[in-house]
């Protein structure tokens, strides 16, 4: 089973974009290092804590830093922008980066409505177009008759995914036959009968000829239970910042989170978004993860995990590689865990 991460450059409290950019890169050269297989970036607006808001930037700079890493968007929010021009800013990373290019599309804003009309030309953001502007892009790679032509023309294959958290998503993935990628960790409650729903309506396509799905989700993994907890309580307390706009923006200490006391309706949400994190030691990684690929019926992995200290993430992300029975080379040493 191919592994991957999805990294959301995501400030400390204390720092700043640049250094948080410059992480990125990091991140990116060690997951290729330890053998996984995609680093997908992802887009988000209007945030003082998130530093990721052009992938197709991100990306090139990630192509340049590395060497065979998959590369994608996870995802571009497409209702903001031309499928046109997006579909020409993947067929230039495509040339730059052959055969590495992957590009993810989503309906969500990024952002709230505000930032989205601002991100729209004529500030008429178009979700409701999503479907359409998914057939759009499609054409614009595939079809070399069309007019006006991308340029330059895309090296092919450049898989799309579309990403979600929804039924809505799912059905679309299976009605144009493209791979689905389940953002777990935006929908924790994420009901897996929809991954059923979306393998039986599958129709087969040159893009897909069978059902692909990963699942994306948070990894807190540590040498000990209690380093690994803290860490999925100081991404909480972050979380809980950023939505509620309160205390300083990005993500916060161990040491500061270990101190914060939740009061019981914080407890009550860190309950509600903890509920599809894998976290805990190499053994626990691994049950946690076999029962996540057994419920979501899934094909590969996508792991999120934001902390306060670099070590601490690339520890997370090498105990994940390390319970899937991941090598350097990329090869998984134990392909039974969905069996």
């Amino acid at each position: 089973m191919d592994i991957g991460l999805l990294e959301q450059s995501i400030t400390r409290v204390d720092g700043n974009a640049e250094d948080t950019l410059a992480e990125s890169l990091r991140l990116a050269q060690f997951a290729e290092e330890i053998g996984y297989s995609r680093i997908w970036v992802s887009e988000h607006h209007d945030s003082e804590a998130i530093a990721g808001s052009s992938p197709e930037v991100l990306l090139s700079a990630i192509g340049g830093a590395t060497n065979t890493i998959r590369l994608g968007s996870g995802g571009i929010m497409l209702p903001h922008y031309s499928a046109f021009k997006v579909a020409e800013n993947f067929a230039v990373l495509s040339n730059l980066y052959p055969g590495r290019i992957e590009l993810g599309v989503g309906r969500a804003p990024g952002a709230d409505f505000k930032t989205a009309i601002a991100l729209a030309t004529d500030g008429k953001p178009k979700f409701e177009r999503f479907p359409e502007l998914v057939l759009e892009l499609i054409d614009a790679l595939d079809n070399p008759e069309l007019s006006p032509r991308v340029s330059p023309p895309p090296i092919l294959p450049l898989p799309i995914w579309i990403l979600g958290s929804s039924p809505d998503s799912a059905l679309l993935a299976a009605e144009l036959g493209l791979p689905y990628s389940i953002a777990l960790f935006i929908n924790p409650q994420f009901d897996p009968h929809i991954i059923e729903l979306y393998k039986k309506r599958f129709k087969p396509s040159s893009r897909c000829p069978k059902p692909r799905v990963m699942l994306s989700t948070q990894i807190f993994a540590a040498d000990t239970e209690d380093k690994a907890a803290a860490l999925s309580k100081a991404a909480s307390l972050s979380f809980i910042r950023f939505v509620t706009r309160q205390g300083s923006p990005g993500t916060v200490s161990v040491e500061q989170a270990l101190k914060y006391r939740f009061s019981a309706e914080e407890n009550a949400f860190v309950e509600q978004i903890s509920a599809g994190r894998i976290i805990g030691t190499q053994d626990q990684v691994q049950a946690k993860a076999s029962e996540l690929i057994k419920l979501y019926q899934v094909d590969e992995m996508l792991a999120v995990c934001n902390a306060y200290d670099f070590k601490d993430r690339t520890r997370s992300f090498e105990i994940f590689a390390n319970a899937m029975g991941v090598n350097g080379k990329g090869e998984t040493l134990a392909n039974n865990a969905a069996a």
